[in-house]
């Protein structure tokens, strides 16, 4: 890498014993200025790359921020002053001469200031000045170096990079949209695009063969740690492919990506079913870094006289073990009825607890409402000794799995960025997910154009609920990373799952014409994925939060501080795009 430029012959961060006796020139910005005492003064001077001690006459004004010029000579620190804490601390900058580039203000907050101690508003309405911090320099060129290694690996596999429009028109079956009026056509709407899922679709018909792009997406969703309106994620598009081939060709981007921003590559990407994801750990964004699997016990109850056992399609435990989580395993009364309405906040009825005393005895409200038999199968099943927490749910499946799940991840889940790297493929989603109350129709689980597995086509009409879609998610350590799926490329099987939805030849023709139409043309079967890139490199910056990883994010509102965006517009704008706002309602 050629760093030198016209005004620097090194970078503030690369001088070392090596270089001792060698006439430099830095420049960047002075990170903090300590006084000799006899008639020196040493300055930290800073850029992207890290800092040099350079030693200069106390006369010269630079204070901190400014941006300044230093010439002089790498000599070996005095012996007793090495600063092993930096890499370049066993060398400083002598006979140095400064000039001054530009003065500064003092900054609304130290810029060697860790970030947890400077208000987020603040940070956000100065990012500018957030960024020169060392951990957001860090965090983007990690960035940069995963979406490098995503490229080359993608290129690698012979996939072609292409750009999609970002004004399209409204699918308001995904998540809600941002519009975009039309001047030339007032009271007409382009939408910003959730994905580019419609486009690489018609490249395949157009024979692209593969397709990806490092794509800007939006969604007006409300934000929180992994989520924010505009998002960059890999986004690509294979022909004449199944399912493993394209869990192959992203599982080569991922590992790649994973390996420039840490050094080392994970080994391959495990996979786990849909239902078996819901059923161990009780949630299709399965987190493997940790035990504490949900167990099924409804044998164990299946002559049970305890009624709210006995009315209960599923009935599934956690044993909370006492070696291993032992402050959660000796929870209070207060703690146990905090988590029974977490519980229920979840969507139980309620929840039952016992703990495991000596020679197997539970101490429980409900223990004397089972039979000795009961309680012996259910400590056994569970592989309870003394000292564990039993956590124990009776509702439907899907019921029972999730508030475990939530349970679960309430008790023992690490911080993201915390412990192994754990990916996991998630398969064989459901094609449809419950029936909408009003049309009384199956639902898409993922998408309406999901292509169904083979083995289920024939349950379509009849039992579509559990018809399984070749649909597949990435999770790394408890977050989805992205999501994709084999599509339906045979014009008739698509009009099925239309029909299965309620979608008539008339409406879908309206909604979707534009796509569907070229699929009469020759469409190859063909599947594909996105990704968030956001979130993967969020998690391998150790960071709870993707704002740490954008270099301009919103807040957890939707504000820009720094640019006062989102912002009101000129009345003659309105009225050039046929438009007028309605007064804020009231409080």
């Amino acid at each position: 890498m050629t760093t030198s430029t016209t005004l620097r012959t090194h970078l503030c961060g690369e001088l070392n014993a090596s270089h001792v006796g060698a006439k430099v020139t830095l420049a960047g910005w002075v990170s903090r200025r300590r006084e000799h005492g006899d008639k020196l003064a040493f300055i930290d001077l800073r850029d992207f790359s890290g800092v040099t001690q350079c030693v200069i006459d106390d006369g010269a004004d630079a204070r901190s921020e400014w941006v300044v010029q230093i010439t002089g000579t790498v000599t070996a620190r005095p012996a007793g002053t090495v600063n092993t804490n930096l890499p370049t601390g066993e060398v400083e900058l002598t006979d140095c001469t400064l000039t001054v580039l530009n003065s500064a203000e003092p900054p609304p907050f130290p810029i060697d200031q860790r970030a947890d101690d400077v208000d987020e508003n603040i940070r956000l309405k100065f990012r500018y000045l957030d960024v020169r911090r060392e951990r957001m320099q860090r965090n983007l060129r990690l960035r940069a170096s995963v979406n490098s290694a995503i490229r080359t690996a993608m290129e690698n596999q012979g996939f072609v990079e292409v750009e999609t429009p970002l004004l399209m028109p409204s699918t308001p079956e995904g998540a809600r949209e941002f519009l975009v009026p039309s001047r030339k056509e007032p009271g007409s709407f382009y939408a910003l695009p959730q994905s580019p899922q419609l486009w690489k679709q018609l490249l395949m018909v157009a024979g692209m063969d593969r397709y990806y792009q490092i794509a800007r997406c939006l969604r007006d969703e409300d934000l929180r740690a992994d989520r924010q309106y505009e998002f960059t994620q890999l986004d690509a598009e294979m022909s004449f492919v199944d399912k493993e081939d394209v869990l192959s060709a992203i599982s080569q981007a991922v590992l790649a990506a994973a390996h420039a921003a840490t050094g080392v590559t994970p080994p391959p990407i495990e996979q786990i079913t849909w239902h078996d994801a819901m059923n161990r750990f009780g949630s299709d964004k399965p987190d493997l870094r940790f035990g504490l699997e949900l167990v099924e016990l409804t044998a164990v109850f299946a002559a049970t006289e305890f009624k709210a056992f006995a009315t209960a399609g599923s009935i599934k435990g956690l044993c909370v073990d006492a070696a291993t989580y032992p402050e959660a395993a000796a929870m209070g009364r207060n703690k146990l009825d905090q988590l029974t309405d977490r519980a229920k906040q979840s969507g139980a009825k309620g929840l039952v607890w016992m703990k495991v005393g000596d020679g197997g005895a539970l101490e429980s409200p409900v223990a004397k409402f089972l039979s000795d038999a009961e309680k012996s199968a259910l400590v056994a099943t569970l592989g309870a000794t003394t000292g564990d927490l039993l956590l124990l749910v009776a509702d439907e499946w899907s019921t029972t799995c999730s508030v475990l799940g939530t349970l679960r991840n309430d008790i023992a889940r690490p911080p993201v960025h915390e412990g192994p790297y754990r990916y996991v493929w998630v398969v064989d989603f459901p094609l449809f997910v419950g029936v909408n109350p009003t049309t009384k129709k199956p639902q898409p689980g993922h998408h309406p154009f999901c292509h169904p597995h083979p083995d289920d086509l024939a349950k379509m009409e009849t039992d579509p609920l559990n018809v399984r879609a070749l649909a597949y998610d990435l999770v790394l350590n408890g977050w989805e990373l992205g999501s994709g799926s084999i599509r339906i490329h045979e014009p008739e099987l698509q009009r099925r799952v239309f029909q299965l939805l309620g979608i008539d030849d008339e409406t879908a023709d309206r909604k979707f014409g534009f796509f569907l139409q070229p699929f009469k043309y020759g469409a190859p079967p063909h599947g594909g994925f996105a990704f968030g890139i956001d979130r993967l490199v969020a998690i391998l910056a150790g960071e709870e939060n993707i704002r740490e990883v954008i270099a301009f994010p919103k807040t957890q509102s939707g504000l820009d501080p720094m640019t006062n965006a989102p912002g009101p517009v000129e009345a003659n704008q309105l009225l050039e795009l046929g438009l007028r706002t309605l007064p804020k309602p009231a409080n």
